[in-house]
């Protein structure tokens, strides 16, 4: 049995997935089985999966059903005890799997192991922006305290125990969009995070991302099914407030007065900073301006964030 099943879901990324395959094939620690799911792409990905004949590779065809479909399929392929994810068209340095053996042999009661991203643009690359505060190269850590800023479980570089996704379940398929935070908050509502520092894998940044996929727009997280527990969890509370007006910005950013409406009310303003607030209050042409404008930053590398 391997130690790591290693999950790569597909859609359409033949561009990118040569290198992110490479990036798996080419780590230092050996052990893992390499499970690659074809979401019923339609351009050459197949091809490009095809051409590698490395035996710890195992290919998997489907019809599209979204990468929740996929990854759900990954979880319940997996021979090992130890699940994690890529994107394909994101990257791991060669010693992603080393260090989270590491962390493992290091924190055996744990069952979450994550580690520092880097964020890919066109222009630029740049290290990912933690809302914690550096006090060990790893540390154990609460979900919600660690991803005010950028999320501590990243989907490309993150590893789980098979046994967390008995506890939690598995990806909801009935989200387009979202569905790696509705995710992550089952998991931080149940386990600590053991994070490392070390930046292990790059994340490519989609500059679309924000106002893409229109029709997703009602198939987004369901917030409502932590409302009990938001009541009785401040930390919890921030955390959706932070993910809500996201939600909401992408909404207005559509043009979907009733969504925006939905997400807006949800808010607690006080959790959010006061450029945050008058963001939401910008007419629809004012922020689109501003969007384009830190996107454009975000891509020198001057800014680390959308907002």
């Amino acid at each position: 049995m391997p130690f790591f099943s290693i999950i790569i879901p597909v859609y359409n990324k033949e561009t990118f997935l040569e290198n992110t395959i490479k990036s798996v094939l080419q780590q230092s620690f050996t052990d893992f089985e390499l499970i690659v799911i074809n979401d019923g792409s339609t351009d050459n990905s197949e091809s490009k999966i095809k051409s590698f004949s490395d035996p710890r590779i195992k290919y998997l065809k489907k019809e599209n059903g979204g990468v929740s479909t996929a990854r759900n399929l990954g979880i319940e392929t997996a021979a090992a005890s130890y699940i994690t994810f890529i994107d394909a068209d994101d990257y791991w340095y060669p010693n992603f799997l080393e260090e989270m053996v590491s962390s493992i042999e290091q924190f055996p009661d744990q069952h979450i192991f994550s580690a520092a991203i880097e964020v890919e643009t066109e222009k630029t690359v740049f290290p990912a922006q933690y809302s914690i505060v550096k006090e060990k190269e790893k540390e154990v850590v609460n979900y919600f305290d660690a991803s005010m800023k950028t999320t501590a479980i990243c989907t490309s570089c993150a590893v789980f125990h098979k046994s967390v996704f008995e506890k939690v379940g598995n990806f909801d398929v009935d989200i387009r969009s979202g569905q790696d935070t509705d995710m992550w908050i089952r998991i931080g509502l149940r386990y600590p995070i053991v994070f490392s520092w070390k930046i292990l894998a790059r994340y490519v940044y989609d500059a679309q991302s924000l106002s893409k996929k229109k029709e997703y727009l009602n198939k987004k997280m369901n917030f409502s099914k932590f409302e009990m527990l938001e009541k009785t969890n401040e930390r919890l509370k921030k955390f959706l407030d932070l993910n809500l007006f996201s939600f909401a910005i992408r909404s207005k950013l559509a043009n979907d007065k009733a969504n925006f409406k939905v997400y807006y009310d949800k808010i607690n303003l006080k959790d959010l900073n006061f450029k945050k607030r008058i963001l939401l209050e910008l007419p629809g042409f004012g922020l689109q301006f501003l969007v384009r404008l830190n996107l454009f930053l975000v891509q020198l590398g001057i800014k680390k964030s959308v907002f």
